[in-house]
């Protein structure tokens, strides 16, 4: 039983895989157009499709969205039960289809063809009924799906999903989309969280701990302890970061010494600690804690001036990880 398993699966990857090498070489002048009339077109994007190839259509839609291009659905047998409505002359409409010979699809093509600036066929076979009747081809050539019956959309649809990625990050790259501009359209989810949120975002949420050099341990473990940070700052009478104490510092000043009634915090801190600046983007704090395996960073700005303290919590509150 794990034998047959294990090699479906394993047949399934192979023929997916056979079908984008073949899809390499689809790329061709239509697809350059089709790019090209995109990025100069002051309409939307509308990808149409019926059953699987409609799903796939959602999904690029989605893609087309939230890299800078307008785009929305159609499902082809709601246009031609009246939706046909949400196009307009400038859309560009790339209408998705194995086979391009389904009812539906014949009959709204040349419907599409009449109401819209360019009819796009994405299909497998460029002289179907859709292909004739499209301004333009994205070619999708499918040999065999990956089913062992050669019937159910697997293949075909990684072939579309594909194809239109290809097209996305082409427009992508044409309109030079920043990670910046790419916060802009995902501010809410942790995705667009590590594009946008700096530390000055973070470190601010909770009290800044700090002792003077010369505060006594006793001292330094009560702000430690009541701000929960886990490390406190030792600054200096301008507020110039000198070091920090954290728990792994006073476990260690255990370890070592029998009598520490008399030490200072100067005598504990560690006295080059790991820092960033307010407006370090949070991400790279993270990327700092991981490489130096830390739960805490001093924030300092490039006066050495101390500001506060970032945690591990922080980050990890925020989806950043």
């Amino acid at each position: 039983m794990s034998e047959l398993i294990i090699a479906t699966a394993k047949r399934t990857l192979e023929i997916e895989v056979n079908t984008l090498k073949d899809l390499q070489n689809s790329f061709d002048e239509d697809f350059v157009a089709v790019v090209e009339h995109i990025f100069h077109n002051p309409g939307r994007v509308v990808l149409s499709g019926i059953g699987k190839s409609a799903l796939v259509a959602q999904k690029i839609v989605a893609t087309l969205n939230s890299t800078g291009t307008p785009a929305l659905f159609l499902h082809a047998a709601d246009a031609i039960h009246g939706d046909l409505g949400m196009i307009q002359p400038d859309d560009v409409v790339i209408c998705l289809s194995k086979s391009g010979e389904t009812p539906e699809i014949k009959i709204l093509a040349p419907l599409l063809s009449s109401r819209c600036k360019v009819l796009v066929a994405m299909v497998s076979e460029r002289k179907s009924y859709l292909g004739v009747q499209a301004k333009y081809v994205l070619h999708t050539p499918v040999a065999q799906e990956a089913d062992p019956n050669n019937l159910a959309p697997t293949a075909s649809t990684t072939a579309q999903m594909v194809m239109g990625d290809a097209l996305a990050t082409a427009l992508l790259a044409l309109r030079g989309f920043s990670p910046e501009d790419f916060a802009r359209f995902h501010p809410g989810g942790s995705l667009g969280k590590q594009l946008y949120l700096r530390v000055s975002d973070l470190y601010v949420l909770h009290p800044s701990p700090m002792v003077a050099p010369e505060a006594s341990l006793q001292a330094a473990i009560v702000e430690i302890t009541s701000k929960l940070l886990g490390a406190t700052a030792v600054v200096d009478a301008e507020q110039k970061l000198l070091g920090i104490i954290t728990d792994g510092d006073l476990r260690r000043m255990l370890t070592k010494a029998q009598d520490f009634s008399a030490f200072l915090a100067k005598d504990v801190m560690s006295a080059q600690p790991k820092t960033i600046q307010p407006a370090a983007m949070a991400v790279e704090a993270m990327e700092l804690m991981r490489r130096f395996s830390i739960t805490q960073l001093a924030v300092v700005d490039e006066n050495h001036t101390y500001k506060g303290i970032i945690h591990l919590h922080d980050l990890l509150r925020e989806g950043i990880a």
